[in-house]
């Protein structure tokens, strides 16, 4: 049956089959995943990102078109991961500016939407590289315009435009060399094509087809060449080794004396890294960038606003466990001019610290003291000309300083006594500088930050003219317990007496284990209440006796 008009209940059942027919094909998508390193898997990153903007599409109940473009192309933005997510974000946030908001659509209007998707994903990539999913997107585009001129029917449409994406696919290993080596098509161009199945199959009301139709390894590949995707990189041939993409969300305090130019915030960003994106609304910009010091860029991006769904992963990471690191194992690894050494317990506040830059987070702190031995092998592992070490606890300094005389890099321990302590040197860390400049910089840095805790007293005591009792929670200021309550945001309240002062700015909150959702929310609160001038940063660190920890600056 003919369709020559898409409204917008069709079309959000259409994004909805295209995000469950990528989620059935993203592990097939995922094993394509070559270009331009692998910074984890297409597959997964468009499905989780795809699947952001179907579940905005779920609350929004409009009928017209615009409005459920609008929903999706914002659920995008705001779950997009990794390259391929971020484009994919993009090619629907101009899909969405295109319709211009109409109603519905007809053949000519969709073609402008998807025309307009392709100008848009264009100017979001500092440097456009063909043979990815841009160039699916681009021919798609065109083909969708030849068709507008004679075709009434978006069925037909469809069709079509879907047999060119296949069509350009294939076409991906002639422009990108690196493809046609490994003998795959780009990941990202399947991850388009596997959607647009998904927008055929509801556009005609018809099961979606169990597979996508994949352009299989073994279709285009020699004998010779079954090996995995990434066993033609080397490790080593990894510049920038860490994937870091966040979101700033707008500060209008901040943007006051920063303005925001989303121009000038790309052309900086791109000094630091490379496979650079940069999409910005009214209320937030989202970053993706391979860089080699995390923290550099995140400092840039702050400027702007609050810091919001961070994640950083280590590519060199991936891609040893991918391959197993097979080509290195026979040579030494080249020593990198910078290492740093942290100590840290928790999940989160790992991840957290990884993201600055460091090169080896050692699992340790209070009631689990590492070993001067475990430091020396943790300087030995960061494999680097000058090494940093940073203890986070008054009880570690001595082992990281002995660990210094055991070492043959150069190392220079900062005598960090917290956790803050650590996050302010690291960021402070700037790689041009020599070791006792950087030395001095971080430990200066280190200085700055005020340290509160929350944790529990596990026996009756009095210090300090406090009465504690066994079991009920205590607020540290610094190293000095000031404050003891039964209850535990009662305990961090009375703490923050102590702690924030008028000349204070920020507060960073470290949450550990047990600590709710719904408990940080009402600590929220209570902060922009009674602080109002404090900016709040949030971040699960997960670690272990202390339900918090903060940073005040």
């Amino acid at each position: 049956m003919a369709v020559q008009k898409l409204e917008g209940i069709k079309f959000a059942q259409m994004v909805l089959a295209g995000a469950h027919h990528l989620t059935n094909n993203a592990k097939k998508i995922d094993a394509l995943n070559v270009f331009p390193v692998p910074d984890g898997d297409t597959g997964t990153n468009m499905n989780l990102s795809m699947t952001s903007g179907a579940n905005e599409v779920k609350k929004n109940k409009s009928e017209n078109i615009s409005e459920v473009a609008q929903a999706f192309s914002k659920g995008l933005l705001m779950g997009a991961r990794g390259n391929s997510g971020v484009i994919l974000s993009q090619i629907f946030r101009g899909f969405a500016k295109g319709m211009d908001k109409k109603s519905s659509l007809t053949t000519k209007d969709l073609a402008i939407a998807f025309d307009s998707g392709v100008q848009t994903a264009y100017k979001a990539v500092m440097k456009p590289v063909e043979g990815t999913i841009l160039t699916v997107a681009k021919d798609t585009a065109k083909k969708a315009v030849e068709i507008a001129d004679t075709e009434n029917d978006i069925v037909v449409m469809m069709e079509k435009v879907l047999q060119e994406a296949k069509a350009s696919l294939k076409r991906t290993p002639d422009l990108l060399p690196v493809l046609k080596e490994v003998g795959v098509v780009d990941s990202g161009g399947q991850g388009l094509v596997t959607v647009y199945e998904g927008f055929l199959a509801a556009l005609k009301g018809e099961e979606l087809p169990e597979d996508s139709d994949i352009v299989e390894m073994d279709e285009m590949v020699n004998a010779e060449h079954h090996r995995s995707a990434q066993d033609f990189m080397d490790t080593s041939d990894i510049e920038f080794g860490y994937c870091t993409e966040f979101m700033v969300k707008f500060d209008d305090e901040k943007l006051e004396e920063n303005p925001f130019d989303e121009i000038a915030f790309r052309n900086e960003l791109s000094e630091h890294g490379d496979s650079l994106l940069v999409v910005s609304d009214e209320e937030v910009v989202k970053v993706h960038v391979h860089t080699e010091y995390p923290g550099n860029v995140l400092t840039i991006g702050q400027r702007h606003g609050s810091l919001i769904n961070m994640k950083i992963e280590n590519m060199r990471e991936q891609h040893t466990a991918i391959v197993g690191d097979k080509k290195n194992s026979d040579k030494p690894k080249e020593k990198a001019e910078y290492g740093i050494v942290t100590v840290a317990m928790g999940s989160g506040l790992k991840t957290l610290f990884e993201s600055l830059g460091a090169s080896v987070v050692i699992e340790g702190g209070q009631t689990m003291n590492p070993s001067t031995q475990d430091i020396a092998d943790a300087i030995a592992e960061a494999n680097a000309k000058n090494v940093i070490v940073l203890p986070n606890n008054k009880n570690i300094v001595m082992a990281a300083e002995q660990a210094q005389e055991l070492a043959e890099a150069n190392v220079a321990v900062v005598t960090t006594k917290t956790i803050p302590q650590g996050i302010s040197a690291l960021l402070a860390f700037h790689p041009e500088e020599d070791l006792d400049t950087n030395k001095n910089n971080m430990t200066e840095a280190s200085s700055l930050v005020k340290t509160g805790q929350i944790t529990y007293a596990v026996r009756d005591t009095q210090i300090d003219g406090i009465s504690i009792e066994n079991g009920n929670f205590m607020g540290i200021a610094d190293g000095k317990i000031v404050t003891t309550h039964k209850d535990r945001l009662e305990a961090v309240k009375q703490l923050f007496n102590d702690l924030i002062t008028e000349d204070d700015e920020i507060l960073t909150i470290l949450s550990g284990e047990g600590v709710t959702e719904d408990e940080i929310n009402e600590l929220v609160s209570y902060v922009e209440e009674t602080y109002e001038d404090v900016e709040i940063e949030i971040h699960n660190g997960n670690q272990p006796i202390y339900s918090y920890i903060f940073s005040v600056e």
